[in-house]
């Protein structure tokens, strides 16, 4: 009678303590599906109190994961967003930081940095071509940088140059005075070969002396 007694008052603690368990997973997943957006976990009533506790305790494990895993990737996303904002001088991404994202708010982040690497590509490209041509157009022009700004383009540290929309207007335009400056000195050198051939053949320099000077 007392070993039977024993064993009754032990399987009487362990249901406490598993009532006790189910009350907290509840009170738990009731917190997580609330942070996580989801609907309601149902429990199968017919199943024993052990397996409800197991079921329980199984599916707050699975949320904290998710929750641990959106919040991880939140974080992640973040830290690309900044990134990519100081190169393109941009705003960051508005999200609520304090809670727990939705897999909706994942999503368009996620597109929302996809989007910003292609301007950073896009960009980074435009760059590189502009700033391939302005170099050998002031290599032709003999042209010395001479604003912080030109000094900013032609340094060798390309990852340095900010990406901002202004910096790129700005070396279009550098792109174009540059090319405005060669145009007008071609059409001045046009003019000055003409004016010359013309004196040539007033004073009728032979064709020997000309050859001389056609190289310059």
């Amino acid at each position: 009678q007392s070993l039977l007694d024993m064993m009754v008052a032990e399987e009487e603690s362990l249901k406490e303590r598993l009532l006790k368990s189910i009350a907290l997973c509840r009170k738990e997943l009731d917190t997580l599906c609330r942070e996580l957006q989801l609907g309601p976990f149902e429990t199968e009533e017919e199943s024993t109190i052990l397996q409800m506790e197991k079921n329980l305790r199984t599916r707050v494990e699975v949320l904290q994961k998710q929750k641990r895993d959106r919040k991880q990737e939140l974080k992640a996303l973040q830290e690309q967003d900044r990134d990519l904002c100081d190169i393109l001088c941009t705003a960051l991404f508005s999200i609520d930081t304090g809670s727990v994202p939705s897999l909706e708010d994942l999503d368009r982040y996620r597109r929302h940095v996809a989007s910003l690497n292609t301007l950073k590509e896009q960009r980074r490209e435009e760059f590189v071509s502009n700033k391939r041509q302005i170099i050998l157009l002031m290599e032709e022009l003999d042209h010395t940088p001479d604003t912080s700004f030109e000094r900013d383009v032609v340094c060798e540290d390309e990852e340095a140059f900010c990406l901002s929309k202004d910096n790129i207007v700005a070396l279009q335009n550098l792109l174009q005075q540059l090319e405005a400056r060669r145009a007008l000195n071609e059409a001045v050198c046009t003019e000055l070969r003409a004016r010359i051939v013309a004196l040539w053949e007033r004073l009728q320099i032979p064709e020997e002396e000309r050859q001389s000077s056609a190289v310059h």
